[in-house]
């Protein structure tokens, strides 16, 4: 019987002491991990990189300031020199015309000297003929005058009207004469005066030419400026997007609807579904990534030498490694410093996801001419809240259904997006797509 008594004890002891110690392991360990986290969260945001991402900030505003001040300038500027270029040029076609017209008041007064010059050979061949007349009748003996003579009155009588004639065409000849010294004159003066006048083109031209430079010149300085300004503004986007993260911030409700109501009208896919699918990639903006890519390389380097990562997958991330320097580059940003996604310690694969649509850089490069296209950002920035935004409405949109609600082309749609069909992923982005005005 003690034997019996001996072994129920045993028996008892052997499955209750496991147990118990199960338990305790345990509690001790989810102890241990909720004070492991309450000490992150005791210990708060890295106050030292909040107060210099703070002084970056500031730094950018003020010239970015400046910057704006610059842009304002050169606008005033190159209105002023449009202005002038247009006044310039008003002058410039008076005094063509004015030439045109003095080249044609010239044309005229050449052919009226030779009309005139006509008419005094006329005058002079009458005068001419009249002479001759008189010289005859001047030389006749006055017998043959008397003979061929009805009367002595009429010989007179022809005599003082030749010589009336001739007075006559001598007063039209001076006249004639004197008219075409008049006209010669005017030709003279009016030559004189386009002469004027191409001197003021040429000065009016060489006016023209040195304001178009100064134009063109002030059109390069403001492009040029205008391109500093887009990347102060691409660098303090993305320093606003670091201290939110660092201070456990999203972007604000009413630039998340902005974005979303911009993408909703161009891509018809439902707001709801969007701000569901921001939900569950990036908690609307808060998480866009904490690691730099060279963290993630050597992140992914380990995983493929320890035999975690396969070789397609480590081939494609050096791929997209060198895609996302090309796309630094494009946007002026250091590829070294730029935020992406961790590597994912949940399961095998890389990271490097981009901004608030978080996608891969060879996905991105497939989307980012379209949403330049629309959003009119050249180029297109991942970290841009209106471009990422842009960017996954454009992606999702194409599964069709999407842009007219249907529940299973969202779920497909959901799948494609993430590249599996995780459930709590896939319903809560459903979820939200219902309630989305809850986290407005």
């Amino acid at each position: 019987m003690n034997k019996y008594k001996n072994f129920k004890l045993i028996l008892v002891f052997a499955l209750v002491v496991p147990v118990f110690v199960a338990g305790q392991v345990s509690f001790w360990q989810d102890f241990n991990l909720s004070v492991k986290a309450a000490d992150v969260v005791s210990q708060g945001p890295d106050q030292g990189a909040i107060k210099d991402t703070q002084g970056n900030i500031s730094d950018v505003q003020k010239q970015l300031e400046k910057k704006l001040k610059l842009d304002a300038t050169l606008n005033k500027n190159l209105g002023q020199i449009k202005q002038s270029v247009s006044v310039v040029q008003k002058d410039i076609s008076k005094t063509q015309t004015v030439i045109k017209n003095t080249v044609e008041d010239i044309s005229r007064k050449e052919a009226e000297v030779i009309n005139l010059n006509n008419k005094i050979q006329l005058q002079k061949s009458m005068l001419r003929g009249l002479l001759q007349q008189m010289y005859y009748n001047q030389g006749q003996p006055i017998l043959n005058v008397v003979l061929t003579s009805s009367s002595l009155t009429e010989i007179f009588s022809d005599t003082d009207h030749l010589l009336t004639i001739e007075d006559k065409i001598k007063n039209v000849s001076q006249q004639i004469v004197e008219t075409k010294s008049q006209v010669e004159q005017d030709k003279i003066q009016l030559a004189e005066v386009k002469q004027q006048h191409e001197e003021i083109l040429d000065t009016k031209v060489d006016q023209k030419q040195g304001l178009v430079a100064d134009q063109i010149d002030t059109q390069k300085t403001l492009a040029d400026n205008q391109k500093t300004i887009d990347k102060l503004k691409k660098e303090l986007s993305q320093l606003q997007g670091d201290l939110n993260t660092l201070l456990g911030k999203s972007y604000s409700a009413k630039n998340i609807m902005d974005a979303v109501d911009f993408a909703s009208s161009k891509t018809d896919v439902p707001k709801g579904f969007l701000i569901g699918v921001l939900k569950m990639e990036t908690n609307l903006g808060a998480n866009v990534g904490g690691c730099t890519y060279g963290q993630v390389e050597s992140g992914a380097e380990a995983s493929y030498k320890s035999g975690k990562l396969g070789k397609t997958a480590w081939n494609t991330f050096l791929g997209r490694r060198e895609t996302f320097k090309g796309i630094t580059k494009e946007l002026g940003l250091d590829y070294q410093k730029q935020k992406v996604s961790c590597n994912p310690k949940g399961y095998t694969g890389t990271g490097g996801a981009m901004g608030v649509a978080q996608f891969m850089p060879d996905t991105w490069n497939a989307y980012k001419s379209q949403v330049s296209s629309i959003t009119g950002n050249h180029p297109a920035s991942p970290w841009d809240l209106g471009d990422g935004v842009m960017a996954m409405a454009l992606k999702l949109g194409r599964v069709p259904g999407v842009t007219a609600g249907k529940t299973s082309a969202m779920k497909s749609a959901a799948c494609s997006y993430l590249g599996t069909c995780y459930a709590p992923y896939i319903n809560g982005i459903l979820y939200w797509a219902d309630n989305y005005k809850s986290l407005l």
